[in-house]
């Protein structure tokens, strides 16, 4: 086996411990340890010295342990020597891989029912500088490699029995419905980092990040389909009562707000036009009289402008004059036309049955009485005999 005179790292950046495949060198040999990096060196299966970041000459000095080789050692000369060197590598390896291996039952805090879910995620980890050699001595032993893989295999076992247990208890301590997972990713990788972290240091391992990046979900399991459902309907039902809500208020407003424009055009109408609206009023009131032919019936009923008039009073003080004036105006409109003729009504007289009209007062055929008299005061009806009048004691005329 050759004898080699320069040492240093060979590995890659995914290796966390990589022991150099030779083990016989030279003294005077030169021993070269990158940045982020330390050098241990084991003699007759003990750890001989520590290394950090720079270059070396090997010599009995700087390895003391090397001294029971002998004077041929001491003297400085070139005899080589059978050692075991492990380069670490303590730069900080993000993106590491990681996964339940089989899902996680518990109750489902929010709904109470059994769940089942799964977890994956990455995380980041460091050799810690002071205790690299925990690493070499109670991790890796005599293998040539460890690396991220091999790491986790190492730690497969806790990191399940963890990870799964911290996941459930942080969902039922924090009451966290599986259907807003996605809002706690935070807080739940914080969790479950903090129970990982004293298993890793006393490996001379740091954690120096973990993230829950993905919760699998039971999809198209009939329970947890339908609770699903419940949970997302509720949201949906909310939102819709609020919209609802504000297309009434909208609509509302838009009405309001056509009203106010619409009362606006008006008075701009009225104050263009010269009147008021108590004077419009009236002119309503008025244009629905003129053209009814009640009007004519109150002439003829004896109603004069006098109970007109009165009408418009009974409207107020404020309508009255507009509904005075245009009643008046209407009335003599209706005074122009000429008057409705009435035809007298025919009957028979009680005497001799020949025919008589109702506004003759004697039957012209026996002389028969057809109208009984009345009061020339009261218009109160009078028998034949009587000389005065019962009801206003006028005398008969």
């Amino acid at each position: 086996m050759p004898i080699i005179s320069v040492i240093e790292y060979e590995g890659d950046n995914r290796t966390f411990v990589w022991k150099h495949p030779d083990t016989d060198f030279n003294m005077k040999s030169q021993l070269i340890v990158h940045e982020s990096q330390e050098a241990i060196f084991f003699y007759e299966g003990k750890m001989a010295d520590v290394f950090g970041p720079g270059r070396y000459t090997l010599e009995a000095e700087n390895i003391p342990i090397l001294t029971s080789l002998g004077a041929a050692v001491i003297s400085g000369g070139l005899t080589p020597f059978h050692a075991e060197v492990y380069f670490v590598n303590q730069t900080e390896q993000m993106g590491i891989p990681w996964g339940t291996a089989s899902k996680v039952t518990f109750m489902e805090p929010t709904y109470g029912f059994p769940l089942e879910i799964g977890a994956s995620g990455e995380m980041g980890l460091r050799v810690v500088p002071e205790r690299a050699q925990d690493l070499v001595v109670r991790l890796v032993g005599t293998e040539a490699l460890a690396s991220q893989d091999g790491l986790l295999r190492y730690f497969r076992a806790f990191l399940q029995t963890r990870i799964k247990t911290a996941l459930a208890t942080a969902i039922r301590d924090n009451a966290w419905s599986i259907f807003d997972m996605d809002l706690y990713l935070e807080q739940l990788s914080d969790a479950i980092r903090a129970k990982l972290e004293p298993d890793f240091a006393e490996y001379g391992l740091a954690l120096t990040q973990f993230l829950v990046t993905s919760i699998a979900r039971p999809d198209g399991e009939r329970e947890y389909e339908r609770f699903k459902q419940l949970h997302f309907r509720q949201y949906a039902d909310i939102r819709d009562a609020q919209l609802r809500q504000q297309v009434a208020v909208i609509e509302a407003q838009t009405a309001a707000q056509e009203t106010v424009i619409g009362a606006q055009a008006t008075a701009q109408k009225r104050q263009v036009e010269g009147y008021t609206y108590q004077q419009e009023r009236g002119f309503d009131v008025a244009e629905a009289v003129a053209g009814n032919q009640a009007v004519g019936e109150f002439a003829n009923m004896g109603v004069g402008l006098g109970v007109m008039g009165g009408v418009g009073v009974s409207m107020g003080s404020m309508v009255g004059g507009a509904v005075s004036e245009s009643m008046g105006a209407a009335l003599g409109q209706q005074g122009n036309q000429q008057p409705v003729q009435t035809q007298p009504s025919v009957s028979v007289c009680p005497g001799c049955g020949a025919e008589v009209q109702s506004n003759w007062k004697l039957c012209p055929e026996c002389g028969q009485q057809l109208q009984a008299p009345t009061c020339a005061n009261c218009s109160a009806e009078l028998k034949p005999t009587w000389k005065l009048c019962p009801e206003c004691g006028t005398p008969r005329g």
